[in-house]
Protein backbone atom coordinates (compact mmCIF):
# COMPACT_ATOMS: atom_id res chain seq x y z
CA UNK A 1 0.00 0.00 0.00
CA UNK A 2 2.72 2.11 1.15
CA UNK A 3 4.78 1.65 -2.26
CA UNK A 4 1.58 2.53 -4.32
CA UNK A 5 1.10 5.48 -2.81
CA UNK A 6 4.32 6.34 -2.86
CA UNK A 7 4.10 6.32 -6.43
CA UNK A 8 1.11 8.11 -6.91
CA UNK A 9 2.78 10.80 -4.97
CA UNK A 10 6.00 10.59 -7.55
CA UNK A 11 3.31 11.13 -10.57
CA UNK A 12 1.88 13.68 -8.90
CA UNK A 13 5.13 16.07 -8.73
CA UNK A 14 6.22 14.86 -11.94
CA UNK A 15 2.98 16.05 -13.24
CA UNK A 16 3.15 19.25 -10.96
CA UNK A 17 6.93 20.18 -12.52
CA UNK A 18 5.51 20.29 -15.51
CA UNK A 19 7.64 16.73 -17.01
CA UNK A 20 6.76 13.82 -18.23
CA UNK A 21 8.57 10.57 -18.61
CA UNK A 22 9.05 10.24 -22.19
CA UNK A 23 7.84 13.62 -22.93
CA UNK A 24 9.44 17.05 -23.33
CA UNK A 25 7.67 20.49 -22.67
CA UNK A 26 7.99 23.99 -22.76
CA UNK A 27 6.32 27.09 -21.68
CA UNK A 28 6.29 30.29 -22.81
CA UNK A 29 5.99 33.85 -22.49
CA UNK A 30 5.49 36.47 -25.05
CA UNK A 31 5.98 40.46 -24.57
CA UNK A 32 4.48 42.34 -27.45
CA UNK A 33 2.52 39.48 -28.87
CA UNK A 34 -1.10 38.67 -26.67
CA UNK A 35 -2.59 36.11 -29.97
CA UNK A 36 -1.18 34.20 -32.35
CA UNK A 37 0.55 31.18 -33.71
CA UNK A 38 4.10 30.11 -34.00
CA UNK A 39 5.48 27.29 -36.49
CA UNK A 40 7.86 24.45 -35.05
CA UNK A 41 9.28 21.80 -37.19
CA UNK A 42 12.61 20.00 -35.88
CA UNK A 43 15.35 19.02 -38.24
CA UNK A 44 16.17 15.79 -36.93
CA UNK A 45 12.73 13.69 -36.25
CA UNK A 46 11.83 15.35 -32.91
CA UNK A 47 8.47 16.00 -34.74
CA UNK A 48 6.90 15.06 -38.42
CA UNK A 49 6.27 17.93 -40.22
CA UNK A 50 5.61 21.18 -39.53
CA UNK A 51 3.30 21.96 -36.48
CA UNK A 52 1.48 24.89 -35.06
CA UNK A 53 1.82 26.65 -31.25
CA UNK A 54 -1.01 28.78 -30.25
CA UNK A 55 -0.31 31.95 -28.07
CA UNK A 56 -3.19 33.38 -25.62
CA UNK A 57 -2.88 36.02 -23.29
CA UNK A 58 0.83 36.30 -24.14
CA UNK A 59 1.72 32.37 -23.35
CA UNK A 60 1.82 29.08 -25.32
CA UNK A 61 2.06 25.67 -24.03
CA UNK A 62 4.37 22.85 -26.30
CA UNK A 63 4.51 19.17 -25.13
CA UNK A 64 5.70 16.79 -27.31
CA UNK A 65 6.85 12.79 -26.72
CA UNK A 66 10.30 12.73 -26.52
CA UNK A 67 12.67 9.39 -26.59
CA UNK A 68 15.84 10.97 -27.43
CA UNK A 69 17.22 14.39 -27.21
CA UNK A 70 16.74 16.06 -30.44
CA UNK A 71 15.85 20.24 -31.88
CA UNK A 72 12.77 22.20 -32.55
CA UNK A 73 13.32 25.17 -34.47
CA UNK A 74 10.18 27.94 -33.74
CA UNK A 75 9.14 30.25 -36.91
CA UNK A 76 8.47 33.62 -35.41
CA UNK A 77 5.69 35.68 -37.21
CA UNK A 78 8.61 38.05 -38.61
CA UNK A 79 9.80 34.42 -40.00
CA UNK A 80 13.03 34.94 -37.74
CA UNK A 81 13.46 31.63 -36.29
CA UNK A 82 15.09 30.25 -32.88
CA UNK A 83 16.26 26.67 -31.68
CA UNK A 84 14.82 24.68 -28.51
CA UNK A 85 17.17 21.81 -27.62
CA UNK A 86 14.81 19.15 -26.30
CA UNK A 87 15.89 16.15 -23.88
CA UNK A 88 13.48 13.56 -23.08
CA UNK A 89 11.42 14.36 -19.40
CA UNK A 90 12.57 17.49 -19.47
CA UNK A 91 10.64 21.18 -19.41
CA UNK A 92 12.11 24.77 -20.14
CA UNK A 93 10.88 28.08 -19.75
CA UNK A 94 11.14 30.40 -23.03
CA UNK A 95 10.71 34.22 -22.32
CA UNK A 96 11.25 36.96 -24.89
CA UNK A 97 10.41 40.28 -26.25
CA UNK A 98 8.72 39.75 -29.71
CA UNK A 99 10.50 42.66 -31.03
CA UNK A 100 13.69 41.84 -29.93
CA UNK A 101 14.10 37.88 -30.31
CA UNK A 102 17.60 37.63 -30.41
CA UNK A 103 17.83 38.12 -26.81
CA UNK A 104 15.41 35.03 -25.91
CA UNK A 105 16.15 33.59 -23.32
CA UNK A 106 15.70 29.93 -22.40
CA UNK A 107 15.94 27.97 -19.10
CA UNK A 108 15.52 24.73 -17.88
CA UNK A 109 18.15 22.53 -19.45
CA UNK A 110 22.08 23.40 -20.15
CA UNK A 111 22.17 22.88 -24.01
CA UNK A 112 19.10 25.73 -24.07
CA UNK A 113 20.89 28.47 -21.36
CA UNK A 114 23.97 27.66 -23.36
CA UNK A 115 22.03 28.99 -26.41
CA UNK A 116 20.86 31.58 -24.40
CA UNK A 117 24.07 33.03 -23.42
CA UNK A 118 25.61 32.70 -27.01
CA UNK A 119 22.50 34.91 -27.89
CA UNK A 120 23.23 37.55 -25.68
CA UNK A 121 26.74 37.39 -26.82
CA UNK A 122 26.17 37.53 -30.47
CA UNK A 123 22.36 40.36 -30.68
CA UNK A 124 24.76 43.30 -30.96
CA UNK A 125 27.71 41.71 -33.31
CA UNK A 126 28.26 41.87 -36.82
CA UNK A 127 27.86 38.73 -39.28
CA UNK A 128 31.45 38.08 -39.36
CA UNK A 129 32.15 38.36 -35.38
CA UNK A 130 29.00 35.96 -35.07
CA UNK A 131 31.04 33.56 -36.70
CA UNK A 132 33.87 34.09 -34.60
CA UNK A 133 32.23 33.63 -31.69
CA UNK A 134 29.80 30.36 -33.30
CA UNK A 135 33.92 28.94 -33.73
CA UNK A 136 34.96 29.67 -30.66
CA UNK A 137 31.64 28.39 -28.99
CA UNK A 138 32.21 24.63 -30.45
CA UNK A 139 35.84 24.66 -29.93
CA UNK A 140 34.86 25.38 -25.96
CA UNK A 141 31.66 22.92 -25.93
CA UNK A 142 32.22 20.10 -28.71
CA UNK A 143 29.76 18.19 -26.41
CA UNK A 144 27.04 20.11 -26.91
CA UNK A 145 23.95 19.48 -29.43
CA UNK A 146 24.39 23.93 -29.20
CA UNK A 147 27.82 23.34 -31.22
CA UNK A 148 26.23 21.30 -33.93
CA UNK A 149 22.97 23.80 -34.43
CA UNK A 150 25.38 26.50 -35.00
CA UNK A 151 27.77 25.13 -37.12
CA UNK A 152 24.61 24.34 -39.55
CA UNK A 153 23.67 28.08 -39.31
CA UNK A 154 26.81 29.34 -39.59
CA UNK A 155 28.93 27.18 -42.05
CA UNK A 156 25.97 25.28 -44.08
CA UNK A 157 23.66 27.76 -44.54
CA UNK A 158 25.92 30.88 -44.72
CA UNK A 159 26.85 32.17 -48.13
CA UNK A 160 30.49 31.87 -48.66
CA UNK A 161 30.72 29.36 -45.64
CA UNK A 162 34.71 27.95 -44.79
CA UNK A 163 33.50 24.73 -45.54
CA UNK A 164 37.00 23.09 -44.65
CA UNK A 165 36.78 25.13 -41.53
CA UNK A 166 32.83 23.54 -41.34
CA UNK A 167 34.92 20.08 -42.10
CA UNK A 168 37.34 20.52 -38.74
CA UNK A 169 34.22 21.98 -36.67
CA UNK A 170 32.41 18.33 -37.24
CA UNK A 171 35.30 16.09 -36.78
CA UNK A 172 35.89 17.53 -33.48
CA UNK A 173 32.37 17.59 -32.31
CA UNK A 174 32.21 13.81 -33.74
CA UNK A 175 35.23 12.77 -31.55
CA UNK A 176 33.02 13.86 -28.31
CA UNK A 177 29.89 12.67 -29.38
CA UNK A 178 30.48 9.59 -31.55
CA UNK A 179 26.29 8.55 -31.69
CA UNK A 180 25.40 11.53 -33.06
CA UNK A 181 23.31 11.11 -36.53
CA UNK A 182 23.18 14.52 -36.88
CA UNK A 183 26.94 14.88 -36.97
CA UNK A 184 27.20 12.40 -39.74
CA UNK A 185 24.28 14.24 -41.86
CA UNK A 186 26.35 17.18 -41.58
CA UNK A 187 29.63 15.62 -42.90
CA UNK A 188 27.82 14.14 -45.80
CA UNK A 189 26.38 17.64 -46.84
CA UNK A 190 29.95 19.67 -46.48
CA UNK A 191 30.97 16.68 -49.10
CA UNK A 192 27.84 17.65 -51.38
CA UNK A 193 28.37 21.55 -50.85
CA UNK A 194 32.01 20.83 -51.90
CA UNK A 195 31.00 19.46 -55.09
CA UNK A 196 28.55 21.96 -55.68
CA UNK A 197 30.15 24.83 -54.59
CA UNK A 198 30.84 28.30 -57.28
CA UNK A 199 32.98 27.43 -60.06
CA UNK A 200 32.20 23.32 -60.40
CA UNK A 201 29.63 22.26 -62.92
CA UNK A 202 26.22 21.33 -62.29
CA UNK A 203 25.67 18.11 -60.82
CA UNK A 204 23.78 15.70 -63.20
CA UNK A 205 20.15 15.01 -62.39
CA UNK A 206 16.71 14.18 -63.54
CA UNK A 207 13.49 14.90 -61.97
CA UNK A 208 9.86 15.45 -62.70
CA UNK A 209 7.77 18.36 -61.26
CA UNK A 210 4.47 18.81 -59.59
CA UNK A 211 3.10 18.59 -63.34
CA UNK A 212 4.64 15.35 -64.14
CA UNK A 213 6.73 17.64 -66.91
CA UNK A 214 10.66 15.84 -66.78
CA UNK A 215 13.23 18.12 -65.34
CA UNK A 216 16.90 17.11 -66.58
CA UNK A 217 20.53 18.84 -65.76
CA UNK A 218 21.30 17.92 -69.52
CA UNK A 219 18.52 20.18 -71.18
CA UNK A 220 20.21 23.52 -69.15
CA UNK A 221 23.43 23.63 -70.68
CA UNK A 222 23.90 26.67 -72.73
CA UNK A 223 21.77 28.35 -70.29
CA UNK A 224 21.36 31.12 -67.65
CA UNK A 225 19.40 28.58 -64.78
CA UNK A 226 18.25 29.96 -61.46
CA UNK A 227 17.21 26.68 -58.91
CA UNK A 228 15.59 27.71 -55.51
CA UNK A 229 13.96 26.11 -52.67
CA UNK A 230 11.07 27.26 -50.87
CA UNK A 231 8.31 26.89 -48.40
CA UNK A 232 4.84 28.16 -47.61
CA UNK A 233 6.18 29.09 -44.31
CA UNK A 234 9.13 31.38 -45.70
CA UNK A 235 8.10 34.74 -46.69
CA UNK A 236 11.44 35.51 -47.33
CA UNK A 237 11.21 32.25 -50.87
CA UNK A 238 8.43 33.24 -51.17
CA UNK A 239 9.42 36.72 -52.08
CA UNK A 240 12.21 35.33 -54.09
CA UNK A 241 10.28 33.08 -55.67
CA UNK A 242 7.90 36.23 -56.99
CA UNK A 243 11.26 38.16 -58.24
CA UNK A 244 12.45 34.76 -60.16
CA UNK A 245 9.01 34.13 -62.08
CA UNK A 246 9.81 38.16 -63.02
CA UNK A 247 13.22 37.26 -65.11
CA UNK A 248 11.55 34.07 -65.60
CA UNK A 249 8.17 35.70 -67.72
CA UNK A 250 11.24 38.15 -69.30
CA UNK A 251 13.25 35.41 -70.57
CA UNK A 252 16.36 36.59 -68.47
CA UNK A 253 16.72 33.06 -66.73
CA UNK A 254 15.84 29.51 -66.91
CA UNK A 255 13.92 28.78 -63.12
CA UNK A 256 13.66 25.75 -61.52
CA UNK A 257 11.95 25.92 -57.97
CA UNK A 258 12.12 22.73 -55.32
CA UNK A 259 9.24 22.96 -52.74
CA UNK A 260 10.46 21.36 -49.38
CA UNK A 261 6.64 21.22 -47.68
CA UNK A 262 5.42 18.16 -46.67
CA UNK A 263 2.10 18.78 -48.09
CA UNK A 264 2.20 18.98 -52.07
CA UNK A 265 -1.38 20.33 -52.44
CA UNK A 266 -0.61 23.16 -50.13
CA UNK A 267 2.39 24.17 -52.51
CA UNK A 268 0.17 23.49 -55.62
CA UNK A 269 -2.26 26.34 -54.28
CA UNK A 270 0.70 28.73 -52.99
CA UNK A 271 2.16 28.00 -56.89
CA UNK A 272 -1.54 29.05 -58.38
CA UNK A 273 -1.65 31.92 -55.95
CA UNK A 274 1.15 33.90 -57.16
CA UNK A 275 0.84 32.62 -60.86
CA UNK A 276 4.43 30.86 -60.53
CA UNK A 277 4.73 29.54 -64.25
CA UNK A 278 8.39 28.15 -64.48
CA UNK A 279 9.19 24.40 -62.94
CA UNK A 280 8.25 23.68 -59.20
CA UNK A 281 9.56 20.35 -57.89
CA UNK A 282 7.75 19.10 -54.40
CA UNK A 283 8.56 15.42 -53.76
CA UNK A 284 7.30 15.94 -50.36
CA UNK A 285 10.45 14.49 -48.99
CA UNK A 286 10.85 17.91 -47.24
CA UNK A 287 14.66 18.80 -46.43
CA UNK A 288 15.68 14.96 -47.30
CA UNK A 289 14.84 15.19 -50.95
CA UNK A 290 16.96 13.71 -53.44
CA UNK A 291 17.35 16.34 -55.51
CA UNK A 292 18.24 18.89 -52.54
CA UNK A 293 21.14 16.64 -51.84
CA UNK A 294 22.29 16.29 -55.56
CA UNK A 295 22.64 19.98 -55.74
CA UNK A 296 24.13 20.55 -52.32
CA UNK A 297 21.11 22.97 -51.23
CA UNK A 298 20.20 22.51 -47.42
CA UNK A 299 17.90 25.15 -46.15
CA UNK A 300 15.31 27.85 -47.44
CA UNK A 301 15.73 29.87 -48.96
CA UNK A 302 18.68 29.13 -50.97
CA UNK A 303 19.77 29.25 -54.76
CA UNK A 304 22.45 28.42 -57.06
CA UNK A 305 22.97 30.46 -60.55
CA UNK A 306 24.37 28.11 -62.99
CA UNK A 307 25.47 29.78 -66.31
CA UNK A 308 27.73 27.57 -69.66
CA UNK A 309 27.34 24.82 -67.06
CA UNK A 310 28.70 26.17 -64.44
CA UNK A 311 28.03 27.56 -60.78
CA UNK A 312 28.39 31.01 -60.69
CA UNK A 313 26.79 31.96 -57.62
CA UNK A 314 25.06 30.71 -54.30
CA UNK A 315 21.88 32.58 -52.18
CA UNK A 316 21.00 35.38 -54.11
CA UNK A 317 18.67 37.46 -52.73
CA UNK A 318 14.85 38.72 -54.20
CA UNK A 319 16.11 42.49 -53.80
CA UNK A 320 19.39 41.79 -55.86
CA UNK A 321 17.36 39.81 -58.44
CA UNK A 322 14.87 42.82 -58.80
CA UNK A 323 18.10 45.64 -59.01
CA UNK A 324 19.22 42.83 -61.97
CA UNK A 325 15.79 43.06 -63.73
CA UNK A 326 15.53 46.59 -63.44
CA UNK A 327 19.27 47.30 -64.77
CA UNK A 328 18.00 44.70 -68.02
CA UNK A 329 15.08 46.92 -68.88
CA UNK A 330 16.82 50.15 -68.61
Amino acid sequence: MKQIVYFILLSLLLVSCGTRSGHFKMEGHLLHMNQGELYVYSPDGAIDGLDTIKIEGGRFTYEIPSQFDATLVIIFPNFSTQPIFTEPGEAVEVTADASHLKEMEVKGTDANELMTDFRKQVSEASPPQEVKYAIQFVKDHPESPVSVYLTDKYFLQNEGADYKQALELVNLMSAEQPKNGTLSMLKSQLHRLKNASIGNRLPNFTARDMDGKLVKAADLRGKTVIISTWASWSYESLDTQRALDELSKKGQATVIGICVDADVKEARNIIERDNISFHNICDGQMMEGKLLKTLGLNTVPDNIVIKNGKITERRVNASTLRQRLNNLNK
